[in-house]
Order: C-alpha cells, then structure tokens, then sequence
C-alpha cells in the first residue's frame, strides 16, 4: 500500500513538472540565463560603452558576461546589415531616376 502511494506521488510530480511551461527559464537575446540576467547584463553595457565590434574581444572569466558582450556584437552585425540593405535599395530606387 505504502509503495503504491510513492510510486503515484511520483507520478503525479513528474506529470506537474511535464506540464510546466518550456520557456520557464529567462533569456537575454537567445542566451539563457541562470538565475537572472544580470551577468548578461553587464556584458552587453560593458560591450555598449567600449563600441566592441569582434566577439573574440568578449573573453572575459565569465561566461554570462561573455555571452551578453557576444549579444551585443550580434545586435550591432544584425543592424549594421540591414542599414546596408536599406542603403542598397536606396540607391536601386535612386538610379531609376
């Protein structure tokens, strides 16, 4: 009897933790966080302030800070490419003139 209740306790727990939602855990632009994402915080201002540009100058002892520095790079890379992108239909609008 014992035993049966265990093994339903169980199953019960592994059920509610199944139907937990996947996405519990927070991000910080696609990098998961640990307890918070103040680490990745830190290295995204860190990048911010200091115009980083090369994601091999995010080297720092910790890899949350490294991760929000690499975050940082991406965003700049992602809009640097779509001002250029902008830019070259611009001029393709500008030479049918």
């Amino acid at each position: 009897m014992t035993i049966r209740i265990l093994v339903a306790a169980g199953a019960l727990t592994l059920a509610g933790s199944l139907a937990a939602p996947a996405n519990a855990q927070e991000t910080f632009h696609g990098y998961d966080c640990t307890d918070d994402c103040s680490g990745h915080e830190a290295g995204y201002d860190w990048a911010a302030r200091n115009d980083i540009t090369d994601e091999r100058d995010c080297d720092g002892d910790s890899r949350s800070f490294n991760e929000g520095c690499q975050a940082y790079v991406e965003e700049q890379a992602d809009d640097a490419g779509r001002n250029s992108q902008s830019d070259d239909e611009s001029d393709s609008e500008d030479s049918d003139e």
